[in-house]
């Protein structure tokens, strides 16, 4: 028996899992981390956090599984999008941490490269636009105030790029973790693009030069990592890519057509597509699969599963209680008291930008807002109101895309534990909701894109390993009602608009 191992390196948890080649689930492994927050609107990591916790994932899988080392065909790696990159120095050692996808410093660079660029022809390029999420700002961020760093840096590496380097001493990049950095890269011919680099006066030479498919085998496990690991010197190591990507692969997303949704720290709502007519407003990079013909265009929040983990943590201190002394899980009891309010929070709205918003709605500046408060409500309503919260915003992304959305959508993510969370999103967007049976959906993407890197399995047989729950369809009459709320909660992000940007400069 031959065994593939998937591991995800997230934003709060790296995971690692191994199937065999037949598509059944041998062991999983998580190792736990946070972020830092600096200030506000600030959120980096160093990377020997994430490298620490991949060997010690892989290591402990290994030993959970107790699998020969000599059975394992090959191991695929996901990465959290990185935003500027590790910003490395000559021996490859991290400068600074790395400015990941929820850091919002990057203002002043968003204005500046508006005032010097052509939008048109970077739009034209890259097919993204301007926003302080993207890496290609946040490389500019410490060019422009940490010269020192800038000037050390020799080389930007996505995280699970420079995990792979850490496993197999080689550099490379793939598709969806380039064309994610947005601004540098040209979506059109699948390469970095010297008329924006000149542009910004961003060296060519700080960028990986071997670009990819994530599908692509980069090098082989070292003899100093295999003693790390617990993985064979010599095991070869695929791209693998930017996680939510490789999430929706691991969903069964195989050829354009399908809306797929992915509920992490963050919101991921995405649309697998080639043609290029989209739109705009979301945010775009080649796919995980056939990476130089398939694009992968994605809308979402900032905040979705952490806004519900930070309302937990600070109002649900009680029911972390509980559960930390033998009780229910605290979201399933936070769940039970959501359940009995009705569609709409008997009136109040949540904006879930807590750390500004990025597509569709682009806003550094945007708050989070609860609207509508009375002393009838109670801590299930705003609980409720929070789940409503990121329904809306996928709502959003949703109505973003010009493409047709079909009667069923694909979410995976810790949306999938509740019973209560699911009703609420079929219900706001009027579709079907169908969910994975099992949270593994990046690391299952990484196991897959391993198995055919290796030649060890198929497409066609990949296919049968995605299972899924009973659909959840939407109440009609909740759905004739959350849509009277949402043109509200559009309305009243456009009503705080100003005021949201005012505070921020307070």
């Amino acid at each position: 028996m031959k065994y593939l191992v998937g591991c995800d390196i997230g934003t709060s948890g790296t995971k690692t899992i191994i199937m065999s080649t037949d598509g059944k689930l041998v062991s999983s492994d998580l190792q736990e981390y946070s972020v830092l927050t600096p200030k506000n609107l600030w959120a980096e990591q160093w990377p020997d956090v994430w490298i620490e916790a991949m060997e010690h994932s892989i290591r402990r899988s290994i030993q959970a599984g107790n699998i020969d080392p000599q059975e394992i065909a090959g191991v695929c790696i996901s990465g959290l999008y990185g935003g500027s990159g590790i910003p490395l120095d000559e021996n490859m050692k991290a400068v600074r941490p790395c400015l990941i996808w929820m850091d919002r410093r990057a203002q002043e660079e968003e204005r500046w490269v508006k005032e010097l660029v052509p939008m048109d022809r970077l739009e034209a390029i890259t097919h993204n636009g301007t926003d302080p999420y993207y890496g290609y700002l946040k490389m500019l961020w410490i060019k422009h105030h940490e010269p020192d760093h800038w000037e050390r840096t020799k080389l930007f590496l996505p995280p699970n790029a420079y995990a792979i380097y850490s496993l197999t001493g080689e550099i490379a990049i793939d598709y969806s973790s380039a064309g994610n950095i947005g601004g540098i890269f040209d979506m059109i011919e699948r390469t970095w693009s010297q008329e924006m680099l000149e542009y910004l006066d961003i060296p060519l030479s700080k960028l990986p030069q071997r670009l990819v498919e994530s599908s692509e085998i980069v090098g082989n496990v070292t003899t100093e990592a295999s003693k790390r690991t617990g993985l064979m010197a010599g095991t070869p190591v695929i791209a693998g890519g930017v996680d939510c990507a490789v999430a929706t692969l691991g969903m069964g997303v195989y050829e354009e057509g399908t809306y797929a949704t992915t509920i992490g720290t963050s919101m991921c709502a995405a649309f697998v597509h080639e043609s290029n007519d989209i739109s705009e407003r979301l945010i775009k990079f080649p796919y995980v699969k056939d990476g130089r013909r398939l694009n992968y265009s994605f809308g979402g929040g900032a905040t979705a599963g952490a806004l519900i983990k930070w309302f937990r943590d600070e109002f649900g201190k009680l029911e972390l209680f509980n559960e930390n002394n033998g009780g229910p899980n605290a979201y399933q009891s936070l769940d039970a008291l959501a359940e009995p309010i009705p569609a709409g929070s008997d009136g109040l709205l949540v904006l879930p930008y807590f750390m500004g918003e990025r597509s569709p709605v682009w806003d550094p500046n945007a708050k989070g807002v609860i609207f509508g408060l009375s002393i009838a409500h109670t801590q299930g309503h705003v609980y409720r109101a929070f789940l409503e919260a990121v329904a809306y915003s996928l709502k959003h992304s949703m109505v973003s895309t010009k493409n047709k959305i079909g009667d069923t959508i694909l979410i995976a993510g810790g949306v999938s534990k509740s019973r209560v969370w699911k009703s609420i999103l079929a219900d706001v967007t009027g579709k079907n909701i169908i969910c994975p049976k099992d949270d593994i959906e990046a690391t299952l993407g990484d196991v897959i894109l391993a198995g055919i890197g290796t030649n060890e399995v198929s497409w066609e047989s990949v296919k049968e390993w995605q299972i899924f729950d009973e659909p959840v369809r939407p109440n009609p009459k909740n759905h004739s009602l959350y849509n009277r709320y949402f043109e509200l909660y559009l309305k009243l992000y456009e009503d705080l608009k100003g005021n949201m940007e005012s505070i921020s400069k307070l």
